[in-house]
C-alpha cells in the first residue's frame, strides 16, 4: 500500500535511468541463477504493474502473477465487518500457492537486498532438500542498525540464532531510537522494549521449499481462529517460521551476506537509496543501465 511512503514505492524510480528497486532485485536474481519470478500484487493495479514493471522482464525470465485479496481465505472463514487491509505477509505468500511449486525465495518489492544476497540464496536453494518430517529453510539476515530509518519507525522480525540456525523470530513494530537515544520497539503484546541494534533481523528475504506454503496454510487457519475477528491483525512469515521451528517441523539456516540493504519506508528514505545504488554502479556492481 505504501501508506507511510505516500504512494506506490514499488514503482518509484531510483536508478539513473528510471530503474525501480525491484528491477535490481530481478537483475540480481537472474544472474544468480533464478529462472522464474512471481509478483504478488493487488488486483486493482495489475494493469499498471504489468505495463511499468512486468513488461521489463519479457524474454529475460519466466514471469507469473499472484493476487492478494482480502477475501481469499480458507474454507469456513469470512472477512469480519470493518476489516479493510489484507492479512499480512504470510497471507500474501499464500496467494501464490497455485503458481509456486519449486524451491523459492521471498523478497519485498521495495527493499534493495544486494547481489551477494541473491547468490547466497541460489546456493542454498540448489543444495538443500527437506527430510521426511522436517523441512530445511533459510534466511538472509541483516544487522538491525543497518535497517533503521532516520525518517520514522520501522517493523522488523528480530532473530535469535544458535549454531548457525534460527532459534526464533520475534516481530517488533514501531522500532526507532527514542528521545533518550535508546532503540526500542513494540512487541506483539504492545509492550515497548529496548532492542539491540546489533541483532540480526529478518528483512523478509526467506528461502523455502514448496512445503512451506502447505505448512503456512495450517498456521494461517490457527491464526484466523484466534485473531480472525480483529480488524487489523496480521499473520507474518517470520511468525510462521518461528512456530514451525518450535514445533520441530523445520529448521532455518541464517546466511551471512556481504550485501548492503536499503529500504524505503518514508519519502525521506529515497535519497539514501538513490545514493546507495549510485555508489554500487560506480563500484562496477551494476551497469549504469540495466539490460
Amino acid at each position: 500500500m505504501g501508506s507511510r511512503y505516500g504512494g506506490l514505492k514499488q514503482l518509484d524510480p531510483m536508478g539513473p535511468n528510471g530503474e525501480v528497486v525491484l528491477d535490481y532485485s530481478v537483475y540480481d536474481a537472474i544472474r544468480a541463477g533464478f529462472g522464474k519470478v512471481v509478483f504478488i500484487i493487488r488486483r486493482d493495479f495489475e494493469d499498471i504493474f504489468k505495463e511499468k514493471v512486468g513488461s521489463r522482464f519479457a524474454g529475460k525470465i519466466e514471469v507469473d502473477y499472484a493476487f492478494q485479496s482480502l477475501d481469499d481465505l480458507p474454507e469456513g472463514f469470512s472477512v469480519p465487518e470493518g476489516r479493510e487491509k489484507p492479512w499480512g505477509t504470510a497471507h500474501a505468500l499464500r496467494a501464490a500457492r497455485h503458481v509456486v511449486k519449486e524451491p523459492f525465495a521471498v523478497v519485498n518489492a521495495d527493499d534493495f537486498y544486494g547481489a551477494d544476497a541473491f547468490v547466497q540464496a541460489a546456493k542454498f536453494l540448489t543444495s538443500t532438500t527437506d527430510e521426511p518430517g522436517k523441512a530445511h529453510y533459510g534466511m538472509i539476515g541483516y544487522p538491525l542498525k543497518n535497517t533503521l530509518s532516520d525518517n520514522g519507525d520501522v517493523n522488523r522480525g528480530i532473530c535469535s540464532i544458535k549454531g548457525g540456525l534460527l532459534d526464533g523470530v520475534e516481530e517488533f513494530v514501531k522500532i526507532q531510537a527514542d528521545e533518550d537515544g535508546v532503540v526500542r520497539g513494540n512487541n506483539l503484546k504492545g509492550e515497548r522494549l529496548p532492542v539491540d541494534p546489533a541483532e540480526l533481523v529478518s528483512m523478509n528475504f526467506w528461502l523455502f521449499s514448496p512445503s512451506f506454503i502447505e505448512l503456512t496454510e495450517d498456521h494461517f487457519i490457527d491464526f484466523l481462529k484466534e485473531h480472525g475477528q480483529e480488524p487489523k491483525s496480521e499473520c507474518f512469515i517470520p511468525t510462521v517460521v518461528d512456530a514451525l521451528i518450535h514445533a520441530d517441523r523445520a529448521d532455518c539456516a541464517v546466511l551471512p551476506t556481504s550485501s548492503s540493504w536499503f529500504g524505503m519506508t518514508y519519502p525521506g528514505d529515497k535519497p539514501m537509496v538513490v545514493e546507495g545504488i549510485n555508489k554500487l554502479i560506480q563500484q562496477g556492481v551494476y551497469p549504469e543501465k540495466l539490460n
